[in-house]
């Protein structure tokens, strides 16, 4: 069985969508906020509030999600090789990318 969502909104932050519901927690971009602060979105896509009531921003909607900032981090790291054959190159990095994880409060 298929799980329903009453209440759920989509977001853009960072140059990347997310989908906010009440009590969920999201790794986003890193923001300059302090932990325990509250941040708003207000670039909200899509909104349904029940049941047959979707609302779709043009291109997007007045109401904010905000969500609260539960602490600051990296995400797993990523590693970039690069290869020359028969040149004797070879380039090895890694990267960690800086996530803030973030409560959603309300939609």
């Amino acid at each position: 069985m298929k799980p329903t969502f009453e209440r759920y909104a989509i977001f853009q932050t960072g140059g990347k969508q997310y989908q906010a519901l009440e009590g969920k927690t999201l790794s986003i971009e890193k923001l300059d906020v302090k932990v325990g602060d509250k941040v708003s979105f207000r670039d909200v896509l899509l909104k349904k509030a029940k049941e047959g009531d979707v609302k779709i921003g043009q291109p997007f909607l007045d109401t904010p999600v905000t969500a609260e900032v539960i602490k600051h981090g990296k995400g797993e790291k990523v590693i970039i090789f690069k290869f020359k054959r028969r040149k004797m190159s070879r380039v090895k990095k890694g990267h960690r990318q800086p996530l803030t994880v973030v409560r959603i409060l309300s939609i």
